[in-house]
């Protein structure tokens, strides 16, 4: 049995995207955003900042990063799909950018 909220209809994902940060994007059903920064030192801080909020929400984006930039990842595996959980991260990190 999942803690996660039940897999979003298309529906509630054109919501809850719409009230995020432009940069995200819907690909491959998974929940996206680039980012870009000067340095790799400013690259992982950032990574690390995420990684706290994940911590706190029991919720772990895939993360790829390197000398000027992360990569953002948000899916639900236990659902399958996305759930309120992606969009609460995504809110987060935004709010950390």
């Amino acid at each position: 049995m999942s803690n996660q909220a039940p897999k979003l209809s298309h529906e509630e994902i054109g919501e809850l995207k719409a009230r995020l940060n432009t940069a995200w994007h819907i690909r491959d059903g998974t929940l996206f955003r680039h980012f870009d920064f000067k340095n790799f030192k400013q690259s992982k801080a950032f990574v690390d900042s995420i990684s706290i909020l994940a911590e706190e929400a029991n919720h772990h984006p895939d993360i790829t990063f390197s000398f000027k930039y992360v990569d953002i990842v948000l899916y639900s595996h236990s659902e399958q799909g996305l759930t309120r959980a992606d969009f609460a991260l995504a809110a987060g990190i935004d709010e950390l950018s």
